[in-house]
């Protein structure tokens, strides 16, 4: 009997093993300490990545719940809570020369910033300068003084990394094609949200009557996310689906407005806002319909977490959701801003259990073949080894090689 085929996805990353010298170090750079899509990517990546080839600690510009979270899991977590700029590249540089980073890789637009300007310092005062990794994360359009500064910063960047296809246009309509880009999707943790139990406790915690359909959508409560068009659709899903509750997870600095806007629409019965959830998994599992109604997004996690739990999902037809979803085959698409038409998506998947369990499981096996993390760990660390090789060739030649 032949051996089963391996799978990247389940699997852990084959790689030589490196002597503790020789480790490659690393440093992640966060704009901000809270709860976020980059945020989660961090996580994910550094408590996944190699510990025998990398030393890999985590600067915050910001303290928050994010920070707390990398503290829990092991992660070396440095908080540099300074707003002027000038004083936070100058700390950053002290601290990336203490500890010998070989990798800077920076992670939202003020990480950027201030972990480039850092590197550059540490060159221009006769250090070794680290070799700067960037990702993009957002697809917000920033200003056009802030699109000058970094098209001025991208020739000082080594490697940029975009998340989606869209966000590689982005970076290239802002003129930011000076360095080497790759696309890197963000993946899915499926040890957390593969074979997931859906939570016991949800119904009870709010008071839901038992075997009503769940509506949910996971994401920071800020204007971007949709969650205004989810809203105004409700009332048209209870039309139709009178016994339905919508549940939204997340925290946000639109909490107050929406609490108001489903009030003044008559529905806060029928509408649950969870706040911070630590349960998230167990949460999206007990979904009957996962929904991102987003105006834009850089790829969608959340989305994604959802199609890895077997959920069927409903999306905006925005940024990046329309690569992790081909509509009527992985899950619908919708326009945004469309509140019937998003409303009339929720109820088809509430109504048609076979359309809902086919999408569901075809949703599975794409995040399986292509947005696992272990497929975005690899593609990251081998450009963390072309870093090394390039800063320190002949110490780390044998165990990048």
């Amino acid at each position: 009997m032949s051996e089963p085929a391996w799978d990247p996805c389940l699997s852990p990353v084959r790689r030589r093993a490196a002597r503790g010298r020789e480790r490659i170090r690393v440093v992640q750079v966060m704009a901000t300490g809270t709860n976020g899509g980059a945020q989660e990517h961090v996580y994910n990546l550094v408590t996944r990545m190699d510990a025998s080839r990398y030393d890999v600690s985590v600067v915050s510009l910001s303290p928050g719940s994010a920070v707390r979270k990398l503290e829990r899991a092991g992660i070396d977590v440095t908080v540099i809570d300074e707003h002027d700029d000038v004083i936070a590249t100058a700390t950053l540089a002290a601290h990336l020369a203490d500890v010998r980073a070989d990798v800077v890789h920076n992670h939202m637009f003020r990480a950027e910033i201030v972990g480039t300007k850092a590197a550059i310092a540490l060159g221009e005062a006769g250090h070794r300068r680290p070799w700067v990794i960037s990702t993009v994360h957002s697809s917000r359009i920033r200003s056009d003084e802030d699109q000058d500064q970094l098209r001025r910063l991208t020739s000082s960047i080594d490697h940029l990394i975009v998340v989606s296809n869209s966000i590689d246009r982005k970076v290239v309509e802002e003129g930011r094609t000076a360095a080497p880009r790759s696309l890197i999707y963000n993946g899915v943790d499926l040890d957390r949200y593969d074979h997931q139990e859906p939570c016991c406790t949800l119904r009870d915690e709010f008071g839901m009557e038992p075997g009503s359909p769940i509506v949910g959508v996971v994401g920071r409560l800020e204007l971007e996310k949709g969650h205004p068009t989810l809203l105004e659709a409700w009332p048209h899903v209870l039309r139709s689906c009178p016994d339905a509750y919508l549940i939204v997870v997340g925290e946000g600095s639109r909490l107050d407005a929406l609490h108001e806007i489903a009030r003044e629409m008559k529905i806060l019965h029928r509408v649950v806002f969870t706040g911070r959830r630590d349960d998230i998994p167990a949460v999206t599992a007990a979904f009957d319909v996962a929904v991102l109604p987003s105006y834009r997004e850089a790829q969608g996690l959340t989305i994604l977490e959802a199609m890895a739990l077997s959920r069927p999902v409903v999306a905006s037809k925005v940024g990046g959701i329309p690569e992790m979803i081909t509509d009527g085959v992985t899950g619908l698409l919708v326009p945004p801003h469309d509140p019937p038409a998003l409303a009339a998506a929720i109820v088809r998947l509430l109504r048609d259990h076979q359309l809902a369990d086919t999408l569901g499981r075809a949703g599975h096996d794409l995040v399986h073949d292509r947005f696992c993390v272990q497929l975005m760990v690899k593609a990251v660390e081998d450009l963390y080894d072309q870093g090394a090789r390039a800063i320190r060739p002949r110490e780390v030649a044998s165990a990048v090689g």
